[in-house]
């Protein structure tokens, strides 16, 4: 008998409790793998423009295999309220923590790639327990965080076309199930553009969004990257700085995303190697890497070294690296360009992003814009890197729809 097909609609929708489980023999054979690297040699310039330096790759693998706490990060996520439900036929896990105030507004929040559920651990506290962390009861969310398909616990797709437009359906169906009947949406990075398609597909339960990697790229710029023409004349100040930085990201960082895009299945090494996976995932942008090696060279900043290996052990754990590759090929959507949202848009324009977007770009791309900030520091991995400061965003950009 197929029992799927028997099944009652409230088991095929129930919203299951989830627990990480580690198996010691898992972590035996990622500390073997570890420790019997096979490292190439030393690269011949004195800088990362070949890429990750070995260096840092063999101060990772030293205290990832000897000094990292393997089980922290499973007991980390174990204290936190986890669970999984089926939507479109599709395990989603997420955590969803609720605070203790009342009226809380409900937040969904959408990492990226190479990050995960880990990037937003730290916001968690911050957002559902404001007046712990010197803000106001009335600035209380309640938290939702799910893991992208292909990512983390959630499923992996069998089949094609689990594309942003297709998750944003599926987050929509997820917070109406936990009964929200208003909320809001944040992302930066692959969560932007799933953001960014939920404010498309305007369900009246959605009040507005926050992203802190904007889409808001003219066409006139978005022609000249593309071609590697000079850039349009008349930019500001601003926009000439992001312009530049686009430049360099085109010229000197979009080759892992072409990767995947094109060819994800190809990736088998860094679903075999722990090491190949976490030197895949480093090297995500300049700026991040520069943070990241940092770490490893004794000198953390808004990242660990601890923080760094939570995030691959999470790939590792649930043998993601293909899978969430996938993401890239099944998306057909341009990253930078405006994607004509018209609901309520707030911005948090970061230095250290791939681009930090001018407010004349950000209010051409978002006619409802109710918040924009640029900030003095943080990067990609805002959440991440600066905890506080983007805690201090979401209050203040979602403030005005309460």
């Amino acid at each position: 008998m197929d029992t799927k097909t028997h099944e009652t609609t409230s088991t095929r929708f129930a919203i299951r409790p989830f627990r990480v489980d580690l198996p010691e023999e898992t972590l035996a054979d990622l500390r073997r793998r570890i420790t019997s690297t096979v490292w190439p040699e030393k690269e011949t310039v004195a800088d990362a423009s070949q890429g990750v330096q070995l260096a840092t790759m063999q101060a990772l693998a030293r205290y990832w295999g000897s000094e990292y706490d393997f089980r922290r990060l499973a007991a980390k996520l174990n204290a936190l309220p986890q669970f999984l439900t089926e939507i479109d036929g599709l395990d989603i896990h997420f955590i969803h923590v609720r605070s203790k105030h009342e009226n809380a507004l409900p937040l969904i929040v959408t990492h990226g790639w190479p990050g995960s559920v880990i990037e937003q651990l730290k916001i968690i506290d911050p957002l559902t327990n404001p007046t712990a962390h010197g803000a106001n009861v009335s600035d209380a969310f309640d938290l939702v965080i799910p893991s992208l398909p292909g990512h983390g616990f959630s499923g992996k797709p069998t089949t094609t076309g689990w594309d942003p437009i297709r998750i944003a359906r599926a987050w929509i169906v997820l917070m109406k199930r936990l009964g929200y009947t208003r909320f809001v949406a944040q992302g930066g990075d692959w969560g932007n553009a799933v953001t960014e398609q939920m404010a498309l597909q305007a369900p009246p339960e959605l009040l507005g969004i926050h992203t802190n990697m904007p889409a808001t790229v003219p066409d006139d710029v978005a022609k000249a990257l593309q071609f590697g023409d000079p850039p349009p004349s008349g930019l500001s100040a601003d926009e000439r700085h992001a312009y530049d930085q686009l430049d360099f990201f085109y010229k000197h960082g979009l080759a892992y995303a072409q990767e995947m895009g094109n060819r994800p299945q190809t990736l088998y090494g860094i679903a075999d190697s722990p090491i190949g996976l976490a030197a895949w995932m480093l090297d995500h942008d300049a700026r991040s890497y520069a943070l990241i090696a940092a770490a490893f060279d004794g000198h953390p900043g808004g990242l660990s070294r601890d923080d760094v290996l939570d995030n691959v052990m999470l790939y590792w754990m649930s043998k993601t690296a293909i899978s969430s590759a996938r993401l890239y090929w099944e998306s057909k959507l341009a990253f930078f360009a405006p994607k004509g949202v018209t609901i309520p848009v707030a911005v948090s324009a970061f230095p250290d992003e791939l681009y930090q977007a001018p407010r004349s770009w950000t209010e051409r791309a978002y006619p409802k814009l109710i918040y924009y900030n640029r900030l003095d520091k943080g990067g990609h991995f805002a959440a991440w890197e600066q905890p506080q400061l983007l805690s201090e965003e979401l209050r203040a950009g979602f403030r005005s729809l309460r």
